[in-house]
């Protein structure tokens, strides 16, 4: 098994008023969870609940993480989070209070010596490898679809009007559609990072990747960032869970 250290926060940030991110970090290490949620009064609030409550209880159901297959581990993943999101289809429709709620969903799942990575929406998992920093989720927003078709840069999908748009997340008939795990062998020294949109709407990658690699304890780490967050005028909830590999 993985020798892993982490820390986590989540905070409500300046501007806001309730924090509908949630998360979902277990204690032994085998999962590690960022839901920011959508919708108006408390629905985005109710959907990352609901997503960081139901999937961990379906992969603690589901798999065994002394030791899996990869396809089954995968399969095992899709089905946790095609229940999430089939829930809060289902109360988004029969409750007017929770009518269109969504939520994004990333993860780290550890199986033995084995990390599954993947999610639905725009939160992130990062990897710091070294000194190597790069994003290991695709972002499912129309910027990023548009700068994959070439339509618009990178530059302009930062300040684009869209940017915030979602095609796939939990609460939609697409969010059923897979996570899009894929497989990563951890080494020793990796530090990875899982946070929702209010931390790079705050700072961007270089700064992340300088405070990850920079701050030794996982937890002191993922305290800074959100900080720098705050300061560098995030509009957002903050939330993140920094990883290291022993």
């Amino acid at each position: 098994m993985l020798n892993l250290k982490f820390g986590h926060l989540s905070v409500v940030g300046n501007y806001r008023e309730n924090n509908e991110d949630a998360l979902a970090v277990d204690e032994a290490g085998r999962f590690f969870i960022v839901a920011d949620g959508m919708g108006g009064q408390c629905a985005g609030e109710k959907a990352s609940a609901l997503a960081t409550e139901i999937v961990p209880k379906r992969l603690n159901a589901l798999i065994n993480f002394d030791g899996q297959d990869a396809k089954t581990v995968s399969a095992n993943i899709d089905e946790a989070i095609g229940e999430a999101n089939a829930e809060i289809l289902a109360l988004s429709e029969i409750d007017p209070n929770y009518h269109n709620m969504g939520t994004t969903i990333t993860f780290i799942v550890a199986v033995a010596d084995q990390f599954y990575v993947g999610g639905i929406g725009d939160s992130r998992v990062y990897q710091l490898r070294g000194g190597e920093f790069k994003q290991l989720t695709t972002d499912h927003s129309l910027t990023r679809a548009l700068v994959e078709a070439g339509t618009i840069t990178e530059e302009e999908a930062a300040t684009h009007r869209y940017r915030n748009v979602l095609y796939r997340y939990l609460g939609s008939k697409e969010g059923g559609a897979g996570a899009d795990a894929k497989e990563v062998k951890p080494e020793s020294g990796d530090r990875y990072f899982i946070c929702s949109d209010g931390v790079t709407d705050g700072i961007g990658d270089a700064e992340i990747q300088q405070l990850l690699g920079s701050v030794d304890d996982p937890q002191q780490a993922a305290e800074a960032i959100v900080q720098a967050a705050l300061d560098g005028g995030s509009k957002d909830n903050v939330t993140c869970v920094v990883v290291h590999v022993g």
